[in-house]
């Protein structure tokens, strides 16, 4: 059996991050960027006043109080056009361009107007509350970096940089086959020995969640002729997820009919659990991953496998990430050889420190114990028992924010 480390590394082998498409600023929450996006514009353009108040020459209130003349107003979206003098002040309001010969702010709070005259009561040093050109940005700089994840705060920098439209890698297309007689979708009529089907939309809804855009081919019957015309669905994919048939069995047809079709084995046994029997191949240029048909196995390879694929073709930079760690809040045993993710909810204790509590219970059967679950504790082939309070590693399930 494969260790997961050396599974996961072929199969992002097989992926490279897919071609940019241009898309308005308005449809680019949570988009991928593909290209950095430079600033159009320099923030401020120059140098304005952070204040209500006037702008002096520093010299002029180095000894207060000091009565100086209003030559003119300065409002945001506005100027004040002719040069400040000795004994003169600019009215300013905050954003207003700060006038020639001005070199500092005095807020109001500060001052006591007359008419055309006013008092300062204070001394100010120079660059006093005046935002300097490009003190937030400059035109050609650098604001959002390739591989970012476009969040709604980044909108309204793009926006604020003056950039319209912007280059984001194209989301992974990705068709979904489930396989098995005994299931049906929710709603149908359901044999006595029939199940409800629940891995298609899993899959489905956690790619719409992460960025990709899943095509779902139904359920295909344990028939070969059937499972191979509805495997024809996935042409011009980017990755075809089949759920169900992994394994060895009478009626696992999946292998069989997939390599009927074309495709080229990689392997298909993984030393992991869940999801030990997990296929990986090519049909062509369309990747295959096969995933385990028992519900928790397959969402727990997709998170390992499939999620890891979808960030590379998004061209998101997954390298470096930090180990996620948190303390065990019950004992476990020793594991066995295989590599073991263990459902797990997080929170704190007392103190602040971030707890992981494993179910009692981990058959994988049971998808109400995955809903609940916050985290995978990953536990290494042969590690030894670890008791309460030990250190362990986890993965985040994510939280289904909805990249666009």
């Amino acid at each position: 059996m494969l260790a997961v480390e050396e599974a996961r590394n072929r199969i992002l082998a097989a992926f490279s991050p897919l071609q940019a498409e241009q898309v308005s600023l308005t449809e680019s929450l949570g988009r991928v960027i593909a290209t950095d996006v430079k600033s159009r514009r320099t923030q401020p353009p120059t140098a304005v006043s952070a204040m209500d108040g006037y702008a002096v020459r520093a010299a002029d209130v180095a000894n207060p109080p000091v009565a100086l003349d209003i030559i003119g107003h300065a409002p945001a979206g506005g100027a004040h056009h002719g040069t400040v003098g000795p004994g003169q002040c600019v009215r300013i309001f905050t954003g207003g361009p700060v006038p020639a010969g001005a070199d500092a702010i005095v807020i109001q709070e500060d001052t006591e107007a007359d008419g055309d005259k006013v008092t300062v009561k204070v001394s100010v040093p120079e660059a006093h509350y005046i935002r300097p050109a490009g003190l937030d940005f400059n035109e050609g700089e650098v604001g959002l970096e390739a591989g970012r994840v476009m969040t709604a705060r980044d909108v309204g920098f793009a926006a604020a940089m003056n950039v319209p439209w912007l280059m984001v890698h194209r989301k992974p297309r990705v068709a979904i086959l489930a396989t098995g007689d005994e299931i049906v979708m929710p709603g149908d009529p359901l044999g006595p020995n029939q199940i409800v089907s629940s891995n298609s939309l899993t899959l489905a809804a956690t790619l719409q969640a992460c960025g990709g855009d899943p095509i779902l081919l139904g359920i295909a019957p344990d028939d070969r002729d059937v499972l191979a015309a509805m495997a024809e669905g996935a042409r011009g994919a980017d990755m075809l997820v089949t759920t169900g048939g992994a394994s060895v069995g009478d009626h696992d047809l999946v292998q069989s009919v997939l390599g009927d079709l074309g495709m080229e084995l990689d392997f298909w046994r993984i030393a992991m659990r869940p999801g030990k029997p997990l296929i990986f191949g090519t049909i062509g240029d369309t990747p295959v991953l096969g995933l385990p048909g028992n519900p928790v196995s397959t969402v727990v390879c997709a998170l390992i496998f499939m999620l890891p694929v979808l960030e590379k073709m998004l061209g998101i930079a997954s390298e470096n990430r930090p180990r996620l760690t948190a303390r065990l809040k019950t004992p476990l045993g020793k594991n066995d050889q295989r590599e073991d993710y263990l459902r797990a909810r997080l929170e704190h204790d007392d103190s602040g420190s971030l707890l992981a509590v494993p179910f009692g219970k981990q058959d994988s059967s049971m998808l109400s114990r995955m809903a609940r679950a916050d985290c995978l504790i990953m536990r290494a082939p042969f590690a030894p028992a670890a008791a309460s309070g030990d250190i362990v590693e986890y993965l985040p399930i994510p939280d289904g924010t909805i990249r666009v």
